[in-house]
C-alpha cells in the first residue's frame, strides 16, 4: 500500500460513536414543526446513550447548520444544554460542505491540543425556513427579503445564476450524455434501495421521536420520506430543465441531523465500540473553480488532495460524495478516469435528500462503516459548497496499523 502523507497525526474518530437521523423530504414530517437545534441536541444525547458514550466525556461541541433557527445566536452552548451537558463550542457554516467541514474543524481542535473529545453535531430544517429582511444601502432596493433556502438555491449573488444552471453549464463543458446521466441516476437509486432493504443502515440511521415543547408526541422519523423507486423509462421520460438535468437527476431539500465524535488516540480506544479499529484523518483540501461550474469543483479538489497526500484513486477502498446532481458523478468519473459504478455503494444524497448541514456528515459515517465492513483501507469523501467550491477529505481505517 502507498505510504501517505498524514496531515492529522493525532485526531481519530472512535468507531461506532456516531449516528444520523433519516432525512425526510422538505415538509413531509414532524421535523417541519419544531426547533431543529433543540431536536438535534436531544437526538445527540439519545444516540450517545445508545452507543454507551457518557456525555460527561465531551469537552467541546462543534455544530454546523445553514438555515436560521430560533436561538441560533447562542449556537453550540445552547444546543449542548439541550443534550443536558453544559460545555462550550461554536457554530460553523459552509453551505453544502458544512457537514465535512465541521468534522475537520473538530479534528483541528484535537490536533491543537485544545480538547481531547469533541462532539460534532450537524443539522438543518429546510422546511418552512424563515424569511430574513435585510437593509441593502448600496442597492437600488432599500430592503431585500430572502427565503433562506429557495432564494439561495436559485440565485448566486456573485454570478446571478442558480445551482441548476451550474449543473447545465458543467454538463455542456464536459459534453455529458443525457443517457449516461439517466443510467447513473437509476444505478444510484438501486444502490440506495438495495442497502435499505438489506438492513445494513440500521446501525447508522436511528429512528427518532419528535416531541413538541409540551412533550407531546408529534411523530417518528424512521425513513427517508420522499424517496420513490424509479425506472429507467420514467427517467428517460422526464423533460430537461437544463442540459442533462431533470427533476429525477437532482436531489431534493430535506430535514435532519447527524453526529459523531472526534478524539485523541487513547480516548478513541476508550470510547470506540470496537477499540481495535483505528480511524485516522489523512488530509483535506478545498478548491474553487470558475464561476458557476460547481459540479467540476469536487473532482478537482480530489485531484489536489491526492497530489498532496501521495495517494491515487487505486488506493481508495471507499469513494463517496455529496452529489446534488447526477452530472457531478459523471464529471468526476471523466476527470479522474474512475468508474462511477464503484462509488456511493450504500446510497447518496442524490437519492435520500439534502438537508445541507448534516448531508456530508451522514456521508462520512456511511463511508467509514462501509470501510469497516470491507476490511479496512482508505476512504475518500468529497462534495461541493455553493456555486463553485469543492471540498475533499481522506480517512484511513485499520486494525492495529494494518488492514482489518
Amino acid at each position: 500500500m502507498t505510504k501517505e502523507k498524514i496531515m492529522f497525526p493525532k485526531a481519530r474518530i472512535p468507531y461506532g460513536t456516531w449516528g444520523s437521523s433519516y432525512f425526510p423530504a422538505w415538509q413531509t414530517s414532524a421535523l417541519a414543526e419544531i426547533n431543529i437545534g433543540q431536536f438535534a441536541g436531544e437526538a445527540m444525547n439519545k444516540i450517545m446513550g445508545m452507543k454507551k458514550v457518557p456525555k460527561t466525556e465531551l469537552e467541546y461541541l462543534v455544530i454546523g447548520s445553514t438555515i436560521p433557527w430560533h436561538w441560533k445566536f447562542w449556537n453550540a452552548p445552547m444546543v449542548a444544554s439541550c443534550m443536558g451537558h453544559r460545555i462550550p463550542g461554536f457554530h460553523l457554516e459552509q453551505a453544502c460542505a458544512t457537514g465535512l467541514q465541521a468534522i475537520i474543524h473538530a479534528a483541528s481542535e484535537v490536533e491543537g491540543g485544545s480538547s481531547d473529545v469533541v462532539g460534532v453535531l450537524t443539522f438543518d430544517r429546510t422546511s418552512d425556513s424563515p424569511v430574513g429582511v435585510f437593509p441593502e444601502r448600496r442597492a437600488y432596493r432599500r430592503t431585500e427579503a430572502i427565503a433562506d433556502v429557495w432564494d439561495n438555491f436559485g440565485f448566486d449573488p456573485a454570478t446571478g445564476n442558480s445551482m441548476l444552471i451550474t449543473a447545465g453549464l458543467a454538463a455542456r463543458k464536459y459534453k455529458i450524455d443525457r443517457e449516461e446521466v439517466d443510467d447513473l441516476t437509476f444505478h444510484r437509486y438501486k444502490q440506495y434501495f438495495d442497502t435499505i432493504d438489506s438492513g445494513w443502515l440500521d446501525n447508522i440511521l436511528i429512528p427518532l421521536e419528535v416531541l413538541n415543547i409540551q412533550g407531546r408526541f408529534l411523530g417518528l422519523i424512521n425513513e427517508d420520506t420522499g424517496v420513490r423507486r424509479l425506472s429507467r423509462a420514467s427517467l428517460r421520460a422526464q423533460r430537461e430543465l437544463d442540459t442533462c438535468i431533470t427533476p429525477g437527476s437532482q436531489t431534493h431539500a430535506a430535514d435532519g441531523m447527524a453526529t459523531l465524535l472526534v478524539t485523541g488516540i487513547e480516548k478513541a480506544k476508550e470510547l470506540s465500540t470496537r477499540p481495535e479499529i483505528d480511524i485516522q484523518f489523512v488530509g483535506k483540501t478545498e478548491l474553487r473553480v470558475g464561476p458557476s461550474y460547481m459540479p467540476e469543483a469536487p473532482a478537482l479538489a480530489v485531484k489536489k488532495l491526492l497530489d498532496r497526500t501521495g495517494l491515487s484513486m487505486d488506493d481508495m477502498l471507499v469513494v463517496k460524495n455529496h452529489n446534488p446532481f447526477a452530472v457531478n458523478d459523471v464529471i468526476f468519473a471523466k476527470v479522474m478516469n474512475y468508474d462511477w459504478h464503484k462509488m456511493n455503494n450504500t446510497g447518496s444524497s442524490l437519492v435520500y435528500g439534502h438537508p445541507q448541514g448534516p448531508t456530508l456528515t451522514r456521508t462520512v459515517i456511511e463511508a467509514l462503516e462501509e470501510a469497516v465492513t470491507l476490511g479496512g483501507g482508505y476512504v475518500l469523501v468529497f462534495g461541493c459548497a455553493a456555486g463553485d467550491v469543492g471540498i475533499a477529505s481522506i480517512f484511513k481505517v485499520t486494525e492495529g496499523g494494518k488492514k482489518l
